[in-house]
């Protein structure tokens, strides 16, 4: 867990603001003929969050909640329906042409999956050099000097330059995927659960590359997972989703030690610990996962949640402030208060 002294307390460099997300369903032939009405399916509702320079912030929730939208969403990879993306001052949402791709090279992403990630027809070398190709002038010479720089940084020799994705294991993939991220130097990283996909002994060493290049490099990470021990090591602060909302957020260990949603109460009880009576009683959630086309009315996680009122299902609780850094979409603290 990084205890770095209040990162949510500095000027943030990226910051949303009531980030919306909605994607209309495909309608059959018929459907169009009729005209039946459109289906939309909303990823993403009033998400709203910021992130300090030199921060971690880890983002976690189940399959589905919203997480890699919301990375798409911060790199306009996908367009946000409502809201503001906020980077360094400047609203990136209304960026547009040779505005947009002088911003793409201060924000880059580290995707999950180190086979679909990287073209299977070029070699280690063009993949990793082609977003100098796109934003930097740079001679032959002078590109392939970069290139060899940052796959020594990532564990990796520039011997193996000329090599094809398949000639490499599946953490050396990832390693050449990092390289990628890097090569220009950004200032802001989207990390799209690039462990997941891989080992257990491997993860533990692309998670401390991880680490080591942030400090080397002076980088700011949105480290997107579902496993919440991953998160609880390499975050300052973690967001919790769920169905496309932002149910919590707090510094990573008050969360850890005290955490104030239910829902996050029910994931910190379903990690296993080897301490003798430090195992939490485990919280078992009740019904499945509401379909995003029929979001439940009120709270989202009531028909879940052990802890329900009345007014869970008739409305919708806003993120309220426990303290400095500490945010819940929570009415048992609102009825506290």
């Amino acid at each position: 867990m990084n205890d770095a002294a209040s990162p949510w307390a500095a000027e943030p460099l990226v910051e949303v603001r009531g980030l919306t997300k909605e994607f209309e369903l495909a309608r059959s032939v018929g459907a169009r003929l009729l005209r039946a009405p459109r289906r939309l399916v909303r990823a993403v509702n009033d998400a709203s969050f910021s992130i300090a320079r030199g921060e971690t912030l880890g983002l976690i929730g189940e399959s589905g909640c919203g997480k890699s939208t919301v990375a798409r969403l911060l790199l306009r990879l996908h367009e946000p329906t409502r809201g503001q993306v906020m980077f360094d001052g400047i609203d990136i949402t209304t960026l547009a042409g040779a505005d947009l791709m002088q911003f793409r090279r201060h924000m880059q992403i580290m995707f999950q999956d180190p086979y679909a990630s990287l073209n299977p027809r070029k070699t280690v070398e063009q993949i990793v050099a082609a977003p100098l190709m796109l934003h930097e002038r740079l001679s032959r010479p002078e590109a392939r000097a970069r290139v060899a720089d940052f796959i020594g940084r990532v564990g990796l020799q520039s011997s193996q330059l000329q090599r094809y994705p398949h000639q490499f294991s599946g953490g050396q993939r990832q390693r050449i995927g990092i390289a990628r991220a890097l090569i220009l130097k950004p200032e802001f990283v989207v990390c799209d659960e690039p462990v997941s996909a891989l080992d257990v002994s491997i993860q533990a060493q692309i998670i401390d590359l991880l680490l080591s290049l942030k400090s080397e490099l002076g980088l700011t990470y949105l480290f997107i997972s579902h496993d919440l021990a991953v998160v609880g090591y390499l975050s300052d602060r973690i967001a919790v989703m769920y169905l496309g909302e932002i149910v919590e957020t707090a510094p990573t260990r008050a969360l850890l030690e005290s955490p104030a949603h239910p829902y996050t109460q029910a994931l910190l009880s379903a990690i296993p610990r080897l301490e003798r009576g430090q195992q939490r009683s485990r919280i078992r959630l009740t019904g499945d996962l509401p379909s995003p086309l029929a979001p439940p009315a009120g709270c989202k996680f009531h028909t879940r949640c052990p802890a329900a009122m009345a007014i869970c299902r008739r409305q919708a609780p806003a993120l309220t402030s426990l303290g400095v850094g500490r945010r819940v979409a929570c009415h048992l603290h609102r009825e506290a208060k």
